[in-house]
């Protein structure tokens, strides 16, 4: 009977160990973006500092397939991190837009926002000083389906516009630059965090302006969309960029499957920010880090490894229920 109750002790805790990666530490897949961009580029940089540093856990970063293949890893068990557009992650838990056909998916909550990706609406004609000034134009509005398609249709349709008031083209951030510096289209919409490769590119070559969207349609579209938020670009951003540009941002989010261990959150978002002061050489991303941009995601709840590292810090988010 001894024997028997000590193979199955022994079978506990080798499936214990299997659980955790056979070394202890909780292992968190995470999901970040193409390996051009800034959610690669700053996911590893994150992933590799948890790993070495953050007690009880283990992150390897993923290249990802944009904000809505990283919700379906997360839906598929595929990770347990992601990043992603808060605004696509909205569309997701309310199963609206693009996931209206797939429907709702929520096992997924709220590790923190990080930064800003601000809607830049790009021209190098000098005539167009307005959103209203797109009707009739040709504009890019991002890959189809995709969240910059989106965010291009509420800017729009905030001035009274849709699709059919522009003669619409679906590109990538560089096809897009590319085509209006060629002449091929009138303006395009890029969601990204300023600078934007391909935007610093277009710049360098051509004369290129930011459209400002003004304070009246910026309160209209927060009001109605809450996963906006106003955002500035400052001037000097870009080449030949003269004043501040004023316009709506989404934010850079980390989310987390809802079954993985509070503690393992815990551990992740207390090494990001207690630590993003001194890792700005790291990755410029680190300088933009703050507990207030941390806390602010109010769409979807945040997972209670996360509320409780917030929470000791003063900041009472929505937390999804233990």
């Amino acid at each position: 009977m001894k024997k028997f109750v000590a193979m199955i002790l022994a079978l506990v805790m080798a499936l214990s160990l299997v659980a955790c990666g056979g070394s202890g530490k909780v292992k968190m897949r995470f999901v970040t973006g193409g390996s051009t961009g800034t959610y690669y580029a700053f996911g590893g940089v994150i992933a590799q500092h948890a790993t070495q540093n953050a007690d009880g856990i283990e992150v390897k970063a993923l290249e990802g397939n944009g904000s809505q293949g990283n919700i379906e890893s997360l839906q598929q068990n595929k990770a347990e991190l992601a990043f992603c557009q808060s605004d696509v992650m909205a569309y997701a838990y309310d199963g609206t837009r693009l996931f209206a056909d797939a429907g709702k998916v929520d096992n997924f909550s709220t590790v923190a926002s990080l930064y800003k990706e601000q809607v830049q609406l790009v021209t190098c004609d000098p005539n167009i000083k307005s959103v209203a000034d797109l009707k009739g134009k040709t504009v890019s509005l991002g890959a189809a389906g995709s969240g910059v398609y989106f965010n291009a249709i509420d800017v729009l349709g905030a001035y009274g516009l849709t699709e059919s008031d522009i003669k619409p083209t679906y590109q990538s951030f560089g096809d897009t630059a590319n085509d209006i510096k060629d002449g091929k289209i009138d303006a395009g919409f890029v969601v990204a965090g300023a600078p934007t490769t391909a935007i610093v590119d277009l710049a360098t070559t051509k004369d290129m302006y930011l459209i400002n969207i003004d304070e009246e349609h910026i309160d209209n579209l927060v009001k109605s969309s809450p996963y906006y938020s106003k955002s500035v670009i400052p001037a000097g951003t870009y080449k030949g960029q003269a004043e501040d540009v004023n316009t709506v941002a989404v934010g850079a989010v980390i989310l987390a499957r809802n079954d993985v261990s509070a503690d393992a959150i815990y551990a992740l978002t207390a090494d990001i920010f207690n630590n993003y002061p001194d890792l700005g050489e790291s990755h410029g991303k680190y300088k933009e880090l703050s507990l207030e941009e941390g806390a602010s995601v109010t769409s979807v709840p945040y997972h209670p490894g996360a509320a409780k590292y917030f929470a000791e810090k003063g900041f009472n988010v929505p937390a999804l229920a233990e």
